[in-house]
């Protein structure tokens, strides 16, 4: 999960180099904190954030293949 994040993030922003994504593991659930630059999060949030909207979508969908629940917080610099 945490590659397909990267790799989409990535992809979108203007400064990839910049991205810095931190995972926290329980059972139950994985949270993933990303951390961009503000000029960028226009970028990974979208119009109406449909586009963060659908990565969350994504990782609960992977995640619940795992029976666990995923979290994504972005954390502007």
């Amino acid at each position: 999960m945490e590659e397909f994040l990267r790799y989409v993030i990535t992809s979108i922003v203007e400064f990839p180099d910049e991205v810095v994504i931190h995972k926290t593991e329980m059972p139950d659930r994985i949270s993933f904190h990303v951390a961009i630059r503000s000029s960028d999060a226009p970028k990974v949030i979208g119009k109406g954030g449909s586009t963060i909207r659908a990565l969350r979508t994504l990782l609960n969908a992977s995640a619940s293949k795992r029976n666990i629940l995923a979290t994504l917080d972005l954390i502007e610099q």
